[in-house]
């Protein structure tokens, strides 16, 4: 190591409750907001259950309404973004959002409507 290099400090350690609901065999406590927080910004329930190291399965027993609840806000916080957006001007949200919230489509639907009215000579 060179003279310019600093020394690392001894990291610290301590002690932390969590409060939570205990889940699975090894009685893991996992807080419930931590799992609304991690659907919240969309991740799937294999990558939250590793992330608290418990089972997929009793991940989803547990914390059904957390899951739900935070996807949930998730797509709310992405549909006014994309609402402000296409208000601002942004012409491919508007479009997107014309298709799909009002049906509007690209190509006409060929229906009697479409036809060309019967030529008769009076």
């Amino acid at each position: 190591m060179s003279e310019n290099t600093p020394k690392r400090k001894e990291p610290k350690t301590g002690t932390k409750e969590v409060e939570g609901r205990i889940v699975g065999r090894d009685k893991k406590v996992i807080p419930p907001e931590e799992v609304y927080k991690l659907a919240q910004i969309g991740c799937k329930d294999i990558e939250i259950a590793a992330w608290f190291g418990i089972a997929e399965d009793s991940l989803r027993y547990n914390f059904a309404v957390e899951l739900v609840k935070g996807r949930e806000n998730l797509k709310q916080t992405l549909r006014r973004s994309m609402i402000a957006n296409a208000l601002k001007g942004n012409a491919a949200v508007q479009i997107f959002l014309a298709k799909n919230y009002l049906g509007m489509s690209d190509n006409p639907i060929d229906t009697e409507a479409n036809n060309p009215l019967p030529w008769t000579d009076l």
